[in-house]
């Protein structure tokens, strides 16, 4: 948006009247800038505001610079009441080194000297209260800097902003009555790491859009269509939760919401405050839970956000060896600062409790975690003891998620981590991080370069897909195929496989069954459940069209039985964190790309047996061997004609007396090309 300023009148006796004019309250305030801008009115005295709870107080304070002011968006930012029986708004902002602060809206005309914020705490707390402005005018923070700048500046506790282009906050009526009551009390019983745990990762700009039109060039569906949309869909296919990208507000598209300008205002790329609540909502009502990225790692360095907020270095370090990322070209917040640390804190507080939130996936984990990410011999400052660990981004992490967790049971906190740095999802007592689970990037790349290989060569890197169980128990994972993977040239799931289109299909059959019977909480980006040739962009909607193509139709239909299986067997996922939930029978059949291995259940009831070949080469006569003379039913097979196969087989097989892969008892099976099955014993 553009700022407009209102000009200056001259006069010092005029510009006096002006100035007090304007701090005075209702309609006799307007009457009176009017006259007082003509020179024809004498000032009047000051009206004292009675006591308001959104004065930010000695406690707020307090509690501010120890960085446990755990509701401090409450205080901070725009918030309307009544005062003096006038409503209006009242504005508060930390800006620390600011020598004035004004507040300038279209409840003042842009006016750069209608309302001066008076500083009320040593700390730098700015506050006023301004009679008439209202819900949805937009406004900023004109601050004057030591060095005499004028920096116009967005509300960093703003409930919602203007739609970009536009760089103003709006003031925001965030309240709602919410219909989940249902799900937040299941939630609370919830035990992530034992249950089900199936992510469908969507980015709700480019999932779906309208046709073009002047009204909507863009196509966004709001977030109202878009709820109804995703839950049609995620309903369909089996998903347990769904993790929204680009939700907090950004300025610009391509970064896919990663670069944050707004952390407390969802975007209004699809509507208000308002209407983001009842996405949330209207997925819960829907036994659908709903995961938010979330990046305290960095953030950009436009001129209305954060980035030398009052002139100097404020959220981030002064020292660009610890306060910008080279590689991102953003600033790094400085978690050691108690003020910053707290923003940070309520932040991920505000999305759970305010929005109903039932996960947080904390972006680029890794950067935050060491000094010297990303950077080169002499561009960072080792700790106190002389180590490139970021002592104080430690310290944060343990804060945040025995705050978030503890706080609220039942919600996850997910680390995108991509180092071998230990104990990430190690309790706190025992000098973890504390989250819930981590993404497994180590599995991810393996199971990735494993799959684009022609199968020739797939013998020789066998190790590929049976590493990560030496290291699956480590760690509370969640196994991903994420946006970061179908981007800049790495080409979609589907055409990452080799071989000719039919192949590919089958491949990616296989992979996914290998995918869903390891250890670990599964994630897939949308489009890849339905075969998507192309990269994604955020400037498109998926390849919908893909599925009047039987060979798409039919991976969605395995992908979605693959989803159901997962969700309906407590072996896919209630023993996750430990060997008693998997066995390999297995794992050394490098010659033939087979791979074979046991989910075994709590129960000791429904166990599945998963077998998955990876060449084009038919085995007849396969045998596997089996822990208990049973009779096993097939549950699954990739190559069955509702999947596009012809592959037709019996529905029950009998275990026969006869060791087979140091198992007492074995089963023969016709294991076609680039087939995949699971049994149930």
């Amino acid at each position: 948006m553009a700022n407009k300023a209102v000009p200056k009148k001259t006069g010092n006796t005029v510009a006096a009247a002006a100035k007090k004019a304007v701090e005075t309250t209702g309609k006799a305030a307007k009457a009176a800038a009017a006259k007082a801008a003509a020179g024809a009115v004498k000032p009047e005295p000051e009206q004292k505001i009675q006591k308001d709870p959104h004065i930010f107080s000695d406690l707020d304070q307090y509690l501010f610079g120890q960085a446990t002011h755990y509701e401090l968006y409450k205080k901070m930012g725009a918030h309307t009441a009544v005062v003096n029986g006038e409503p209006g708004t009242w504005f508060t902002v930390w800006a620390p080194n600011a020598v004035a602060v004004y507040v300038i809206g279209e409840f003042n005309c842009w006016n750069e000297k209608a309302n001066p914020m008076k500083k009320i705490a040593d700390m730098g707390i700015f506050e006023i209260f301004v009679p008439g402005a209202e819900v949805g005018q937009m406004y900023k923070y004109l601050i004057i800097a030591r060095d005499g700048r004028k920096l116009y500046k967005a509300d960093p506790y703003a409930f919602w902003a203007e739609k970009r282009p536009g760089t103003a906050s709006r003031i925001a009526d965030i309240s709602y009555k919410w219909g989940d009551v249902a799900w937040l009390k299941n939630r609370e019983k919830f035990t992530p790491k034992m249950s089900a745990l199936s992510i469908y990762e969507v980015h709700p700009g480019s999932w779906m859009k309208h046709p073009y039109s002047e009204e909507n060039p863009e196509g966004f569906y709001n977030y109202r269509e878009f709820a109804k949309r995703i839950v049609e869909y995620v309903k369909d296919m089996g998903y347990t939760h769904v993790e929204l990208m680009g939700i907090a507000e950004h300025p610009l598209d391509a970064s896919w919401g990663y670069q944050v300008t707004g952390y407390y205002a969802p975007t209004s790329r699809y509507g208000t405050p308002q209407d983001f609540k009842y996405l949330v909502d209207y997925l819960h009502k829907n036994r659908i839970g709903v995961i938010l990225d979330w990046v305290p790692a960095h953030f950009p360095k436009d001129e209305q956000g954060l980035a030398e907020f009052d002139g100097d270095a404020v959220y981030e370090h002064a020292d660009p060896r610890q306060g910008e990322h080279p590689d991102w070209g953003t600033k790094i917040f400085n978690y050691g600062r108690p003020e910053v640390k707290n923003f940070l804190l309520a932040n991920a507080l505000y999305w759970v409790e305010e929005y109903h939130i039932d996960g947080l996936r904390v972006d680029a984990v890794a950067s935050m975690l060491y000094l010297d990410y990303g950077r080169k011999d002499g561009e960072w400052i080792p700790n106190k003891y002389g180590g490139n660990q970021n002592l104080e981004a430690i310290e944060f992490f343990k804060h945040l998620n025995s705050l978030v967790t503890g706080r609220n049971h039942g919600v996850m906190m997910i680390a995108e981590e991509s180092t071998a740095w230990p104990k990430v999802t190690g309790s706190v007592e025992d000098d973890g991080l504390g989250f819930t689970f981590k993404w497994n990037m180590g599995w991810m790349h393996d199971f990735l370069e494993y799959m684009q290989l022609d199968p020739y060569f797939r013998k020789f890197n066998h190790n590929k897909m049976t590493f990560a169980m030496t290291y699956a128990f480590s760690e509370n994972y969640i196994l991903v195929l994420s946006h970061d993977e179908v981007v800049h040239l790495k080409r979609s799931m589907i055409s990452k496989m080799p071989g000719e289109d039919e192949e590919k299909f089958e491949n990616l059959k296989a992979g996914y069954t290998y995918m869903f019977g390891h250890p670990g909480k599964k994630l897939l980006f949308m489009g890849q459940d339905i075969g998507q040739y192309r990269e994604w962009s955020e400037e498109r909607e998926i390849d919908w069209f893909l599925l009047r193509d039987k060979k798409n139709e039919h991976l969605q239909a395995y992908v979605r039985d693959l989803l159901m299986m997962y969700k309906k067997y407590k072996a896919l996922y209630a023993n996750d964190s430990g060997y008693e939930g998997f066995s390999w029978i297995n794992a050394n059949d490098a010659d033939r790309s087979i791979f074979s291995f046991i989910r075994w259940s709590p129960t000791g009831r429904d166990n599945l047996v998963f077998i998955m070949s990876f060449t084009p080469v038919a085995h007849p006569d396969f045998v596997f061997g089996v822990p208990e003379k049973k009779t096993l039913k097939l549950i699954l097979d990739s190559c069955n004609v509702k999947y596009g196969g012809d592959h037709s087989v019996p529905d029950t097989y009998k275990a026969l007396e006869g060791e087979c892969d140091n198992q007492p008892y074995h089963i023969a099976y016709d294991l076609p090309p680039f087939g995949a099955a699971v049994f149930k014993f």
